[in-house]
């Protein structure tokens, strides 16, 4: 286990350039199990999460090279297993998107309850159902045992949730069911799109892509393509949050603009001075403002994935903010930890904190990065305190942040990696 040392106080400058979008890699990995011939995707991030998912690939009886770089080659002439290695599923919620291929591929898909973060409070019935709908059948038991030994069906659904994972499982299973699928309520997120676009590529018949109501065509068999990776939008607002509240200047390189748009939006109403310039998203020094609400939404909305980060931002805001995630519990319970550090929060209820700003934060902590985007946020608050802080488990972060200490450092900040 790593600790990320930090030595706050100091103005972040200079140019960062994001990878891949890290929630588009998983689902595009788990498409390449639907054919037998290559796939290729290039600027893959180099993240933790996405080595879980290739060995997960590995594991089923893929050959996967290049892990570890921005280029993958994924090739599954046989899938050698239903049931992937559960200690793997353990540790990533991405995992819920095998089980689409492999009842596509083997009629039969057995997995452990997923990992990542708050296992227990993220339910994956929308991806059940979805799979029922297509003639797949569930068991019921502590792990997730599904058969569809005469195949999957297309179907005509409405999902109940317009579930990012929940979307993708549908249309991961629909590529090679029998006939024409409809999703009605599907997620329109920016890699949901990116999955459809490389469906289509392997040669299923997909339409209303980016809208709410998705038609696919499914193919018997499938074809290897080739894809590049949209830049992370997430990612990106992240090291805006952190350029912005060092009272930095930062340039970001590789979001593109539809995406950084909603990210944007909401720093702009918090006077932090930014916006897009021939391809690169600036962030200037600014002394940010309190506004009286940021709520989370689905897409187009300000996304869930930022909400810990922009919470951080508002104890350096001169007013009141209230911030309301109402898609997820305890995104914002992680946060708390900042009390101790002098940050004025209070967490009305499992999505609501008001923070009251601007507050000096002091250094000499020791914080727990409790999941992804909460670990990335405490790290920013530590970037501002005074004095010394330390975030732990520093591997909770890298799992979405590639290289993180090393562009921290490029940036100016002064910190270190502690085994």
């Amino acid at each position: 286990m790593s600790t990320l040392l930090i030595e706050g106080g100091h103005r972040l400058q200079g140019r960062v350039a994001v990878e891949g979008n890290k929630n588009a890699a998983l689902p595009l990995l788990a498409a390449c199990l639907l054919t037998e011939d290559e796939c290729v995707l290039t600027n893959v991030p180099r993240i933790g999460d996405v080595e879980v998912m290739a060995r997960l690939l590995l594991d089923l009886g893929a050959e996967v090279e290049g892990i570890g770089s921005t280029t993958l080659r994924v090739r599954t002439p046989h899938v050698t297993t239903y049931a992937p290695d559960r200690a793997l599923v353990g540790r990533l919620r991405g995992s819920v998107l095998l089980l689409g291929p492999l009842l596509a591929r083997t009629g039969r898909a057995h997995i452990a309850p997923p990992g990542g973060d708050f296992p227990a409070r993220r339910s994956i019935s929308t991806h059940l159902e979805a799979l029922a709908e297509m003639g797949a059948r569930h068991s019921a038991a502590a792990d997730h045992v599904l058969e569809a030994p005469g195949g999957l069906k297309a179907a005509s659904m409405y999902l109940y949730e317009a579930s990012v994972t929940g979307t993708e499982t549908a249309l991961l299973a629909a590529a090679m069911a029998n006939g024409v699928t409809e999703i009605r309520h599907a997620a329109t997120e920016p890699h949901v799109v990116e999955l459809c676009e490389f469906l289509q590529k392997m040669g299923a018949g997909v339409t209303g892509i980016g809208s709410s109501t998705l038609r696919v065509e499914g193919a018997p068999k499938l074809h290897g393509a080739q894809h590049r990776l949209g830049g992370d939008y997430i990612e990106a607002g992240s090291w805006a949050v952190v350029g912005a509240i060092t009272g930095g200047e930062v340039d970001i390189e590789g979001a593109r603009e539809e995406d950084i748009e909603v990210v944007a939006a909401v720093l702009k109403r918090m006077n932090v001075r930014c916006g897009l310039r021939n391809g690169v998203f600036e962030v200037k020094p600014s002394k940010p403002k309190a506004v009286r609400r940021i709520t989370t939404g689905l897409w187009p909305s300000f996304p869930s994935d930022l909400v810990s980060l922009v919470t951080v931002l508002a104890t350096q805001a001169e007013g009141r903010t209230l911030v309301h995630d109402w898609m997820y519990e305890l995104r914002l319970f992680a946060l708390e930890q900042m009390s101790g550090m002098g940050a004025d929060l209070f967490l009305a209820d499992a999505h609501r904190i008001i923070v009251t700003g601007p507050t000096r934060l002091r250094g000499g902590r020791v914080l727990d990065s409790r999941d992804l985007r909460s670990g990335m946020s405490l790290i920013a608050a530590g970037l501002a305190a005074d004095g010394q802080t330390r975030v732990l488990p520093l591997e909770t972060v890298e799992r979405g942040y590639s290289q993180l200490v090393e562009r921290l450092q490029a940036l100016g900040a002064k910190v270190a990696k502690v085994e």
